[in-house]
C-alpha cells in the first residue's frame, strides 16, 4: 500500500485480524438478487485490468501510487493478477481485481460507479474463485460492505494456516471458462447457501 496517490512509498501490511470472504459463505440479499437476475449488466474478466485498478483509485483518498499501478499491471501482464469487470452500455462501472497465489486469491480493490455494481462483481468473482478451486478469498480488511455481503474477520493466526492450506492447493481463475448466465449464477449460490 502507499500512504496516498502522490506518496512514492509503498509498504506491506499485515493487520492483527484479517478480513476474509468464505467462499461458501457470500450473502446474496433479496435486492442483489433481483438486480442479478435483470441482468442489466455484462461481466467480463481481464478486458480492462488496468481501467478496473484506475476505477478502484479515481476517489479522494487512495492507496493506488504510480509504483503500484505498474506493479499491479505487471503483475496481470504474467497472469497473476486478474480483475472482474462490470460493463453497461459499453462503459466499465464496477470491478475487483487481486492477485492470484496458488489457491489464494487477494482481493486489492473494487469500486463501483452504478448501484449494486461492486456487489454484483463480487458475486461472480465468489462463483469464479469456487469453480476455480480457490480456498482463501482474502479482503484484507472487513468493511461494513463487506460484512453484510458474508465477509468475516478473523485472528493473524487463523488466517495463517488458512494461507497455508490456500498456498498448498491448485486453483485456476479461468477454470470456470465462460461468464455464466445470472440463472446459473443464483441457482448455484442458493445450492451454496
Amino acid at each position: 500500500m502507499a500512504e496516498s496517490r502522490d506518496d512514492p512509498e509503498v509498504f506491506w501490511v499485515d493487520p492483527q485480524r484479517r478480513g476474509i470472504m468464505p467462499l461458501n459463505g457470500f450473502h446474496i440479499s433479496r435486492s442483489l438478487r433481483r438486480t442479478i437476475r435483470r441482468a442489466v449488466f455484462t461481466i467480463r474478466t481481464d478486458t480492462d485490468f488496468a481501467g478496473v485498478v484506475r476505477g478502484c483509485a479515481d476517489r479522494d483518498e487512495t492507496w493506488i501510487n504510480d509504483s503500484i499501478f505498474r506493479l499491479y499491471n505487471e503483475l496481470h501482464e504474467m497472469g497473476h493478477a486478474h480483475s472482474l469487470e462490470v460493463w453497461q452500455d459499453g462503459a466499465l462501472i464496477g470491478g475487483v481485481y487481486g492477485v492470484t497465489l496458488r489457491g489464494a486469491f487477494f482481493g486489492e480493490s473494487m469500486f463501483s460507479r452504478r448501484t449494486d455494481a461492486s456487489k454484483v462483481a463480487l458475486a461472480y468473482l465468489v462463483d469464479r474463485l469456487r469453480a476455480g478451486g480457490f480456498r482463501l478469498f482474502d479482503t484484507q480488511f472487513l468493511t461494513d460492505h463487506l460484512a453484510r455481503l458474508g465477509g468475516i474477520e478473523i485472528s493473524r493466526e487463523d488466517y495463517r494456516v488458512k494461507l497455508a492450506t490456500a498456498l498448498r492447493s491448485e486453483a485456476d481463475f479461468d477454470r470456470q471458462g465462460a461468464i455464466p448466465s445470472p440463472q446459473d449464477l443464483l441457482q448455484r449460490s442458493t445450492q451454496i447457501s
